[in-house]
């Protein structure tokens, strides 16, 4: 098949890009914003038939949480508006979308068949995707994913890394829970679906493996820096807080754990736990400096 992989420069598109040499049963053509606009619908299609294209990996989103809320349209744009255009041109789509959907209300693992309610702005354009995509291609295929980082990019490990480094203390909320997600983890899931026998439809929730909170994040990111290191560079002391007591533009979940085991048992994957994985994508990070 001909695949086009959308927004390859960002997390995950990179680590689709680095993986691919494993996976060479497919064609790929790789696209970001420079080469196209997914917001321009005919530009779109033009791209789409002129190669040939059989499936669409969509990795491209408008994802800052707090630009969105004084940004909608903007976000709205990217978010829905150019997923309708990829859903428009009649191809199999895998599509990204996120935790972000529910409300983060819940004390249970969401499941793929729970009710969205999205309490941001962010959450809400990309539920309208989510909508929009299974409303007219029924070959789609929904990854939900929460906490995503990697060594590409802005993402959270990396700017803990930096504020680990630089300052005395760092205070981080524990009263949020979730998952954390390697993006390289993400990107052997979509290639599971792509290599599949056969293509199996449908939304999906794929984060690693365990639950923590921001702040256990960050003391095993920093742990595990300076394991690697064999030094105490990232010498910040972690203080847990309150979600109150940090200030926020737009609300954070408190629970974001998804359900995991419908791609789990639908594509044969076994998932890391996220510890370990923290693990491998610090040791890129330390041997690329």
């Amino acid at each position: 098949m001909n695949v086009l992989v959308t927004g390859c420069k960002g997390q995950l598109g990179t680590e689709m890009r680095r993986l691919s040499a494993e996976h060479t049963k497919h064609r790929y053509t790789y696209v970001d914003i420079d080469e196209l606009d997914l917001t321009d619908g005919e530009a779109v299609k033009r791209l789409v038939d002129d190669c040939r294209i059989d499936v669409i990996v969509n990795c491209a989103a408008f994802t800052n949480v707090d630009g969105a809320e004084t940004q909608e349209e903007a976000a709205r744009r990217v978010n829905a508006d150019a997923v309708e255009n990829l859903a428009r041109t009649g191809r199999k789509i895998i599509h990204i979308s996120t935790d972000y959907i529910f409300s983060g209300e819940g004390w249970l693992p969401y499941k793929e068949d729970d009710e969205p309610a999205p309490r941001t702005a962010y959450g809400r354009t990309k539920r309208e995707g989510e909508e929009r995509l299974l409303a007219l291609c029924k070959d789609a295929i929904v990854f939900r994913t929460a906490w995503l980082y990697s060594p590409w990019g802005k993402n959270f490990v990396k700017t803990m890394l930096h504020y680990g480094a630089e300052k005395d203390e760092m205070r981080v909320v524990y009263d949020q829970i979730g998952s954390p997600t390697y993006a390289g983890d993400l990107a052997k899931a979509v290639y599971a679906a792509l290599d599949a026998d056969e293509w199996k439809s449908g939304v999906y929730h794929f984060t690693d493996e365990g639950v923590c909170s921001w702040y256990d994040f960050t003391v095993e990111i920093l742990r595990q820096a300076n394991t690697l290191l064999g030094s105490n560079r990232y010498k910040a002391h972690v203080t847990p807080i309150r979600s109150e007591e940090y200030t926020y533009l737009t609300p954070r979940p408190h629970y974001s754990v998804l359900d995991k085991q419908k791609v789990k048992q639908t594509f044969d994957i076994q998932i890391p736990h996220w510890t370990e994985s923290l693990n491998e994508c610090l040791r890129q990070m330390v041997s690329a400096e």
